[in-house]
């Protein structure tokens, strides 16, 4: 049986505003982007991945705030990546800071992949679904690294297919022979995160 999430962790417009925002962002950055090849192969699994939240939504699946707010960082980050293409967008101000010498967007991107686990947790515990508390949060963390290396498998044939500059644009590898690798583990450690998160201020299960 579901268990409606608490009132003051959750409300009905958190979830509207962010999909207003993230509308309003699609249309704004699908005029004139870098490549239109590449807009429509990095929109499209957003756009999925926002379809797949209205739907839930609708269908009364609800998640908390925060949960919403840390899914929304890949959706906002990814299609601003589409825009320019993940190694062009303007992000000096974050490399410099750290002292990297690529474009480290796409890092970020893929570490907020991760944030999805906070929501996968939350949806097993709401409804009970895993009694051990260590199988609850190693299977969000087992589901982030399995979407990491599709992801990455996907890249690759897209890669192949499109060639050029539209497969480079699309891969974002920047020259590094170890970028899926270093990508995969960003993503799984944007979950370790989230589950840290989610140990800290989740709702959590009665034990």
């Amino acid at each position: 049986m579901t268990q409606p999430l608490p009132s003051s962790t959750t409300s009905h417009w958190f979830p509207k505003v962010l999909l207003a925002a993230y509308l309003i962002e699609f249309v704004a950055l699908g005029i004139n982007p870098t490549d239109r090849g590449t807009w429509w192969a990095e929109n499209i699994p957003i756009l999925l991945i926002v379809g797949a939240l209205v739907l839930l939504y609708v269908r009364g699946v609800r998640f908390s705030n925060l949960a919403y707010a840390l899914m929304s960082v890949l959706i906002f980050m990814h299609t601003v990546g589409g825009h320019y293409t993940f190694e062009k967008v303007p992000f000096d101000w974050f490399n410099n800071l750290f002292g990297f010498k690529r474009n480290m967007y796409d890092r970020v991107a893929h570490f907020s992949v991760g944030f999805y686990a906070y929501a996968l947790i939350e949806y097993t515990d709401q409804r009970d679904l895993i009694c051990s508390r260590f199988l609850s949060y190693l299977l969000p963390l087992c589901v982030i690294g399995t979407v990491a290396m599709s992801y990455e498998l996907i890249e690759w044939v897209y890669a192949e297919l499109a060639g050029g500059d539209a497969g480079a644009a699309f891969l974002g590898s920047q020259g590094d022979i170890w970028d899926a690798q270093k990508d995969m583990l960003a993503d799984t450690s944007g979950a370790v995160f989230a589950l840290l998160l989610y140990a800290l201020f989740g709702r959590g299960k009665t034990e």
